[in-house]
């Protein structure tokens, strides 16, 4: 498959929204230690001391602007290219921490970057070509394929039974309970950030798709996804 600029544009814009993620986790996280430190209460066990944390707010700063970067890199670049160059953002969170927040990355974490480099650069070299989308009606329609649908309905149930029965009682001593959460969330996000960028692109070039109902869906699913990941990225 050829690399066309459009591709290219999303790369390069997928690479920069990383570096921008991957450093506001570590500057995120030194405002919850310092949040916790202050109040006596982590964000972990329903703490929000950090909102009045000025570093936890810069992090926020810091990963508006990833994703910004990342919503533009869906407007050009195909997902299946885009979402996995966000994995770089991992490999640009543990070398940080290395140095700012003293953890140690073990071989297990090593080889886990590793991979994640090895299938960032396999999928770059092989992405497809995107079909052309003219309309936000266009991506609505897909979205309401049947097979679409099906997963979107596995995700939310999956998510509440996440967050009211395991949250609960395994929560705070299961990290997976929560980047769960957040990771299905991300599947459902990362298609209405593709159908949001793609409608302000078309949007752009002189066809208004700010009129459609459809936008404004797509945008409410983004600012749901967006929160929840939020609060249970936090804990």
């Amino acid at each position: 498959m050829g690399f066309s600029e459009d591709n290219l544009k999303g790369f390069i814009l997928a690479l920069l929204s990383s570096l921008f993620i991957g450093a506001s986790f570590i500057i995120k996280k030194k405002g919850l230690r310092r949040a916790a430190a202050a109040s006596g209460v982590r964000a972990g066990i329903g703490g929000f001391s950090y909102l009045l944390e000025p570093l936890w707010w810069l992090g926020m700063i810091t990963m508006i602007i990833g994703e910004i970067a990342n919503c533009v890199a869906y407007a050009f670049a195909p997902a299946v290219l885009v979402t996995p160059l966000g994995a770089l953002s991992i490999i640009v969170s543990a070398v940080l921490a290395q140095f700012i927040l003293n953890e140690k990355l073990q071989q297990l974490g090593i080889l886990g970057c590793v991979m994640c480099i090895a299938g960032s650069v396999v999928i770059v070299i092989h992405a497809p070509q995107e079909h052309p989308i003219k309309s936000v009606q266009e991506i609505c329609s897909m979205a309401t394929q049947p097979a679409f649908l099906l997963y979107v309905a596995s995700v939310i149930v999956l998510v509440f039974i996440l967050i009211f029965h395991f949250a609960p009682q395994c929560g705070h001593s299961n990290v997976l309970v929560f980047t769960g959460i957040c990771s299905l969330m991300g599947s459902l996000s990362v298609m209405s950030v593709k159908a949001l960028g793609t409608a302000l692109k078309i949007t752009f070039e002189g066809n208004n798709q700010l009129l459609y109902p459809e936008t404004w869906f797509f945008v409410f699913i983004v600012a749901t996804c967006v929160i929840t990941q939020m609060n249970y990225l936090n804990k």
